[in-house]
C-alpha cells in the first residue's frame, strides 16, 4: 500500500487545516480562518506543485476550521468539499455565516489582522455526508464517523484499510507538552459516548485537529488522557458548584489549571473563555441535579 504522506499546511496555530497526499489524489483536512485562507492555499501548492487538489474534508461547522475554504477554492475550483449534511445546513445560515465572521474579524485583530477578503458567503459544499456513509477519493476510501458532542454536527473520517482516523475535538484537542483538554460543547455524555464510539475502531494513527498525525501508541494515550481528563474536569467543577462556588469560580478552576503558555499559542482567550462557560453549564445540567442552579457573584 502506497504511505500516506500528512503535511502541516497551518498558517498560525490557531489554525486546523492538514494535507492527506497518496502521491495520486490530495485531500485536505479542515481549512482553517478566513484571514489565512490565501496563505494557507500557498503552503498547499507549495507542497503539491503543478498537482491539483482534489478534495477538502471538514469535520464540523467551526469557524476556525471551515471559513480557509473560499479562498483554498479560488486557487482550487475543481476540489469537492465534504461536509456533514448537518454542517452544510448551518453553512446555508445567514446568522450562522455573521456569527462566523464576527469570530474570525475578532481572531485575526488578535493577530494584527485588520482587513482582508471577505469570501465567507461564497462558503460551499458539493458533497454532504452522514453517519456510515462512504467517500471514496481516489484510492482513499473514508467511512464517516458520526462524533457528535463538540457540536451536533462534529464528524470524523475512517480510512478502514490503513486504520487512520482524521478526528474531530469531540473526541479532545491536544496541544503537545502533554497538555490534553476537552471541548464538548453540547453535549457531555454525547462526548463520552463519541470517544468510546473511536476506541472500538481499529487505529494505527490519528491526524488531530490543531495538532497533526500521532502513531498507534500516540492515538491510544490521546483517547486515555482525553477521556480521564474530560472526566476529571466535570468532577471537579460539579464539585466546585455542589460545593457553593459560583460560575466565576469554576472558570477560574479552568483557566488557573489549564490556560498555560502552551495552550495560549493556539486558543485565543476570548474563544477559551466562551467555550469553559459553556462546558461549565453543560456539566452542571447534566451532572447536578435539576432543581440546583449555577450561582453568579453580584454584578
Amino acid at each position: 500500500m502506497i504511505p500516506l504522506k500528512v503535511t502541516d499546511v497551518r498558517e498560525v496555530p490557531g489554525d486546523s487545516a492538514f494535507l492527506i497526499d497518496d502521491g495520486k489524489t490530495a485531500v485536505l483536512y479542515d481549512t482553517g480562518f478566513a484571514f489565512t485562507g490565501y496563505a494557507v492555499a500557498d503552503r498547499i501548492t507549495e507542497e503539491l506543485g503543478n498537482r491539483k487538489l482534489d478534495y477538502i474534508l471538514l469535520t464540523h461547522s467551526h469557524y476556525d476550521h471551515v471559513l480557509g475554504t473560499p479562498y483554498i477554492l479560488k486557487r482550487y475550483p475543481e476540489a469537492k468539499v465534504v461536509a456533514g449534511s448537518y454542517a452544510a445546513h448551518i453553512f446555508t445560515k445567514e446568522s450562522a455565516r455573521a456569527t462566523m465572521r464576527r469570530l474570525d474579524n475578532i481572531c485575526a485583530a488578535g493577530y494584527g489582522i485588520t482587513e482582508y477578503d471577505d469570501l465567507i458567503d461564497d462558503l460551499r459544499v458539493d458533497i454532504t455526508v452522514d453517519d456510515g456513509d462512504l467517500v471514496k477519493c481516489g484510492d482513499m476510501v473514508f467511512r464517516i464517523i458520526g462524533l457528535p458532542g463538540h457540536t451536533k454536527c462534529s464528524i470524523g473520517f475512517y480510512m478502514e484499510d490503513r486504520g487512520i482516523l482524521l478526528g474531530t475535538e469531540t473526541i479532545g484537542v491536544y496541544f503537545g507538552d502533554d497538555r490534553y483538554l476537552p471541548s464538548c460543547l453540547v453535549g457531555y455524555n454525547m462526548s463520552l459516548d463519541s470517544i468510546e464510539k473511536v476506541k472500538k475502531l481499529e487505529i494505527e494513527g490519528m491526524v488531530l485537529p490543531h495538532y497533526g498525525y500521532v502513531d498507534k501508541e500516540g492515538a491510544s494515550m490521546y483517547l486515555e488522557r482525553s477521556e480521564s481528563t474530560l472526566r476529571e474536569i466535570a468532577r471537579n467543577v460539579v464539585e466546585i458548584i455542589s460545593s457553593g462556588g459560583t460560575r466565576e469560580d469554576a472558570i477560574a478552576y479552568f483557566t488557573d489549571g489549564f490556560y498555560n503558555d502552551v495552550v495560549k499559542k493556539v486558543y485565543p482567550v476570548d474563544a477559551f473563555e466562551l467555550n469553559t462557560g459553556i462546558m461549565i453549564d453543560l456539566f452542571t445540567k447534566e451532572l447536578l441535579p435539576r432543581n440546583r442552579c449555577v450561582p453568579h457573584h453580584d454584578r
